[in-house]
């Protein structure tokens, strides 16, 4: 199925909507895939704790790399994503070896999205200093890193050490899998550019437009530039209407084919080389209906 040459898709599991069979969330990584999209994702949190709470209450929220997991076994193409892992909430040792374990399962699939996390509830259930975690985030990065790299791999840190020892297995992609940070804010940017992308949740173009430059700086202090490969997702909740109405706040992928294909231009436009759709928007029953519809009304058609 053709799609632009700009843009890559994917599409995020519903491991985070309450669905009571499994199944049904890794079939829509199946669906995806046959569909032509690029990537499958999985959101992560531990808790129904906070917002999670207010929206789901006891309903399911899959852990993230067990689903995964099962989608890449289900699947042959897809990248599979991590949109995103809250870094404070693991451990980098443990993280670092199921990620390694499952980039070989996959065949060298993976994209790692981290970010520091959002739900000051969350972090206290888990015993985790909130004010820290984007110092914590750093400190988790750098030790996967050396993990996945060194011969001999030796940290001393702040929140880690460790020395004579073996990590394996290493990645099947070298030195690793592609890492992609998620948040708005400059630290976060700063962060991004010192990795291998920007993974921002529901920004409107001109927001992203005005956020790059930051990035760009970060990234030319380092030698490097977006043109080295750096991917600019644009993760956003979609919704495609049968007839126009007034387009609601902060849903800047919501209107009509016609609609939704302007905005993937727009994106394209200011840099952005993924859409990472979720159905956020739409009841979990009618996802397969959404991404089908997508896929042949707006990704077969975009420019």
């Amino acid at each position: 199925m053709g799609k632009t040459a700009l843009v890559r898709f994917g599409f995020t599991m519903p491991n985070n909507l309450g669905l009571e069979d499994p199944a049904d969330v890794v079939a829509v990584a199946v669906l995806a895939e046959r569909l032509g999209f690029d990537s499958v994702w999985v959101a992560h949190h531990v808790f129904n704790i906070g917002y999670v709470r207010d929206r789901l209450g006891d309903k399911p929220y899959y852990d993230a790399l067990t689903i995964l997991t099962w989608a890449a076994a289900h699947t042959e193409r897809v990248e599979l994503g991590t949109s995103v892992l809250v870094l404070p909430y693991l451990h980098p040792a443990t993280l670092a070896k199921q990620l390694a374990t499952l980039d070989r399962l996959s065949r060298g699939r993976l994209v790692v999205g981290v970010g520091v996390g959002s739900l000051p509830e969350e972090n206290a259930a888990l015993g985790v200093d909130y004010e820290r975690r984007g110092p914590l985030t750093d400190e988790f990065l750098a030790v996967m890193h050396e993990l996945w790299t060194a011969d001999d791999p030796r940290f001393d840190g702040e929140f880690y050490r460790f020395g004579d020892l073996k990590a394996s297995p290493r990645p099947y992609q070298q030195p690793h899998p592609t890492i992609v940070v998620g948040g708005n804010r400059p630290p976060a940017l700063r962060r991004a550019a010192r990795w291998q992308g920007w993974h921002p949740m529901r920004l409107p173009p001109e927001s992203m437009a005005s956020r790059l430059p930051v990035i760009d700086e970060a990234l030319a202090d380092a030698g490097r530039s977006r043109a080295d490969g750096f991917r600019v997702h644009a993760c956003l909740d979609v919704d495609l209407w049968p007839a126009p109405r007034e387009r609601p706040p902060r849903a800047p992928l919501s209107g009509t084919a016609e609609q939704l294909i302007d905005m993937v231009g727009r994106y394209a436009e200011v840099g952005v080389t993924d859409l990472v759709l979720s159905g956020m928007a739409a009841e979990p029953a009618a996802l397969p209906d959404l991404i089908e519809r997508f896929a042949v009304e707006v990704m077969a058609k975009a420019p």
